[in-house]
């Protein structure tokens, strides 16, 4: 009898990120085969309102998110929140990365935003990391999520370089390629981006067990 397949929500409106989430699920296959018996599917899919991220950390946002998602849907729900850090700047854009030039800012005006606040840095100080908080719940009443965080360590470039991924990509220098991220493939991104080392975490965490 073939295996039923088991839906799991990503709680995210960030086509991006959905499509990070499918190609690190297809890869992670041949370590956690119980991954081949799940689809993603974007909270998209339901509709629905994006609920106020309020917390005061990555993790208490991607809850936030988790909860909301799984309230939704009614189904078992991974939710993002992930950003920027960047030393110079106290840690900032930090939780507000996908806002920092404003409510409505899209990426060019966030990336805009941060060259204009490096301005004065060499550098030697434009160390940065990405961080990648994910939480799961299987219902809206799991008293246990699960929870993994994911690190990206780099360096901030003074010009965008590449086309490839969304956000802060093209000014993020991965020092052990040589190249912002915008510049590296897909497949070698998905093993070694914050995400990736999140989701894997996550993945130990479950092993092989069925949702």
């Amino acid at each position: 009898m073939e295996p039923m397949t088991t839906t799991l929500v990503i709680a995210t409106h960030n086509l991006g990120k959905l499509r990070e989430f499918e190609a690190m699920r297809t890869a992670m296959i041949p370590d956690f085969p119980a991954l081949a018996d799940i689809a993603f599917a974007p909270l998209g899919d339901w509709g629905g309102e994006p609920p106020e991220e309020n917390g005061d950390t990555f993790l208490a946002n991607a809850l936030i998110k988790a909860r909301a998602a799984t309230r939704l849907t009614g189904l078992p729900v991974i939710a993002d929140d992930s950003g920027l850090e960047v030393t110079a700047l106290g840690g900032a854009p930090g939780i507000y990365s996908a806002r920092y030039a404003g409510p409505e800012a899209d990426d060019a005006a966030n990336n805009t935003r941060l060259l204009n606040e490096l301005a004065e840095y060499p550098q030697a100080d434009r160390t940065a990391r990405f961080v990648c908080a994910l939480a799961m719940l299987r219902s809206a009443e799991d008293a246990a999520p699960m929870t993994a965080e994911g690190f990206w360590p780099g360096e901030i470039l003074d010009a965008p370089r590449g086309t490839e991924g969304f956000g802060y990509d093209p000014l993020f220098y991965v020092p052990e390629h040589n190249c912002a991220a915008a510049e590296l493939s897909s497949g070698i991104k998905n093993r070694i981006s914050h995400r990736a080392r999140a989701l894997t975490d996550l993945m130990r965490q479950l092993g092989n067990t069925r949702f």
